[in-house]
């Protein structure tokens, strides 16, 4: 039975959101324990959407459908994300790694090219470690699997790097540490996130202005719900675990790509090829963090190159 969002989400529901999204349906799968939340549209070889914090699926609305003209395109809402299940464990990134993969079980798909952003990057990651026969090729859009590095990251940032826009040399991420807090941040921004989101727009795109007034207002709409924050920081709570994972996993052999924004770039050139032994990094660096939203097209130039010609 689906979930009823449309009472408390009104015009934000999946609902109402699929219908900015022709050629797309909602579908919920009960798979691995968990209920998970999924758009699907388009036909051909399977690719795998994953999105991060603090989105949803609906992340992906400005590439879905060129994406969909070549793709079966499924875009899911992770373990605790959107109106996916969340459940109080398993939000390290193999046990979410698993829930895709059951979901692929569960649609019958053999083999499937993913793409992650953010948050949806680690899980994908996670995913080509666990289960490579499983992994066409893989695609990190500013996100990658946690490592040894993140425990580098300063506390306090570097003087004269912490100003109105992230400084793409000297990231400062604070966030990284308050979303380890249990409760505290459902306290403070249960009804009031939308001062975080239009905080972090600002912070980590170029032009926050590409992230419009609805798009805001859809993930507010859900991130404003105490249980919503719970999860998605219980994302950023099992990094320790996905560290100590990461340690056990063999290099990726599938081809993999990293597109990195103007703050993730250099990083996604540095820890990459010690990643995967199949590694193409490019930039887009005219745009932040959420380059779907900002250079759209360029994203999906890139991925339609990589799908269509890397082996």
């Amino acid at each position: 039975m689906q979930p009823d969002t449309s009472s408390t989400l009104g015009a934000y529901s999946d609902e109402a959101l699929i219908q900015r999204l022709p050629g797309f349906t909602n579908h919920y799968a009960t798979v691995n324990g968990v209920r998970l939340h999924y758009v699907e549209g388009g036909s051909g070889p399977a690719l795998i959407c994953l999105p991060g914090w603090p989105q949803t699926w609906y992340s992906y609305h400005p590439i879905a459908a060129e994406l969909a003209q070549h793709y079966r395109v499924i875009i899911v809402d992770i373990r605790g994300m959107g109106s996916s299940g969340k459940p109080a464990t398993g939000y390290d990134k193999k046990t979410m790694a698993q829930d895709i993969y059951a979901l692929l079980r569960h649609l019958n798909i053999e083999k499937a090219s993913l793409l992650g952003h953010d948050i949806g990057g680690m899980v994908a990651s996670s995913f080509g470690f666990n289960y490579p026969q499983a992994t066409e090729k893989l695609i990190l859009a500013d996100g990658a699997h946690p490592s040894e590095g993140m425990r580098q990251m300063p506390l306090l940032p570097a003087p004269g790097a912490f100003n109105d826009k992230m400084d793409g040399q000297q990231p400062y991420v604070w966030w990284m540490a308050f979303n380890q807090v249990k409760e505290l941040p459902e306290q403070l921004l249960a009804g009031r996130f939308h001062y975080l989101l239009d905080y972090l727009f600002r912070y980590v795109m170029l032009d926050e202005r590409q992230m419009s007034a609805f798009d805001r207002e859809v993930y507010a709409a859900v991130y404003n719900q105490p249980e919503n924050i719970r999860a998605a920081n219980a994302w950023y709570q099992a990094l320790n675990q996905d560290i100590a994972d990461a340690n056990t996993y063999e290099r990726l052999t599938m081809p993999v790509l990293g597109i990195g924004s103007n703050v993730s770039f250099n990083y996604l050139q540095m820890s990459l090829p010690y990643m995967a032994e199949n590694v193409e990094v490019v930039g887009i660096l005219d745009s932040g963090h959420y380059m779907y939203e900002e250079k759209p097209a360029q994203v999906v130039d890139a991925v339609l190159r990589f799908l269509k010609h890397a082996g």
